[in-house]
């Protein structure tokens, strides 16, 4: 019944896992922690116990809900030569949209199952969404650390319920990604390790881009590729993407004067352009300082390249 109705709201995927203590995952984390991998994501240090036991999130949790929402749009910015943005930034920020539609499915359990008593996040909360996503089994981690479903693609937000209801648990899916190493041979940074399944996200155009409060390091000019917001890079060369539909969701269509911004364009961006270009966008969480950083290192590199040439 939840599964249907979350697919009757727009969500794609839906999987339930048993709330319980994450022993694996939370070795995994604290080592990569102690790697220094997040970089300047402090945030990522806090609530250790609460990231990885979701019964200290909601007492009594017995069953965590992941639920896959898709952003995929086929369409491309019009001039090649522009600053790129991620795809799931090309319409309204995600959080509020997912957020609105989460409340609407808990409440509506809530009136089918009685007194249940939960939370729902959708990236807002110390939860780790894909590991409880591959728990559920609507995806596996691939080599590039996202989660992939074999008919899906990789190209959909997650979010969760934690609930005090119980509920049967589904099972993992396998791993497909098999012999295939073309994130990591795409990765301009070489921020997924060799041997896939690691990222260093310090290295992460996304990272460099969006969680980067500080100058960009010059060891990555000429491999930021033109991004200047997020990266889609290894979802775009991965081959379980050919899977991809476009979504159908309004609000996260892309405006024509957005996709039309010339490379001069974003060179002279102003306040008032980016606000209201950018109105209610994911986008707006750098600012308009963060944009201008990252395009200014953009035409540095583009420079030091013709430089060298």
């Amino acid at each position: 019944m939840i599964k249907a109705k979350a697919a009757e709201m727009g969500f794609f995927l839906c999987g339930i896992a048993r709330a319980e203590f994450m022993d694996d995952e939370a070795r995994r984390l604290e080592k990569w922690l102690t790697q220094g991998y997040h970089g300047d994501m402090s945030y990522m240090e806090n609530h250790f116990d609460k990231r990885t036991d979701p019964r200290l999130l909601v007492h009594g949790a017995k069953s965590v809900i992941s639920l896959a929402y898709n952003y995929y749009h086929p369409e491309k910015q019009t001039d090649p030569e522009a600053p790129k943005i991620s795809m799931y930034a090309f319409g309204k920020d995600y959080h509020k949209i997912v957020k609105k539609k989460l409340k609407q499915l808990f409440t509506w359990i809530q009136s089918e199952f009685g007194a249940v008593e939960g939370r729902y996040f959708v990236d807002s909360a110390p939860v780790l969404e894909r590991d409880w996503a591959k728990r559920s089994g609507i995806g596996w981690v691939g080599k590039n650390t996202l989660l992939i479903h074999p008919k899906k693609g990789s190209c959909f937000f997650l979010s969760e319920l934690i609930l005090d209801l119980e509920l049967e648990a589904d099972h993992p899916l396998r791993d497909y990604c098999g012999t295939c190493t073309r994130c990591i041979d795409a990765c301009p940074t070489d921020a997924i390790h060799p041997e896939g399944y690691l990222m260093d996200g310090s290295r992460c155009i996304s990272y460099l881009t969006i969680e980067l409060k500080k100058n960009l390091p010059e060891e990555f000019a000429e491999k930021m590729e033109n991004w200047a917001f997020g990266c889609d890079i290894c979802q775009s060369v991965c081959p379980w993407n050919r899977f991809s539909v476009p979504h159908s969701e309004e609000k996260f269509l892309p405006s024509s004067e957005l996709l039309s911004l010339s490379k001069k364009e974003w060179l002279t961006l102003d306040q008032n352009a980016f606000e209201r270009i950018f109105e209610g966008s994911a986008v707006k969480r750098t600012g308009l300082e963060g944009i201008r950083r990252n395009v200014a290192f953009l035409q540095h590199s583009a420079d030091k390249s013709g430089r060298e040439e």
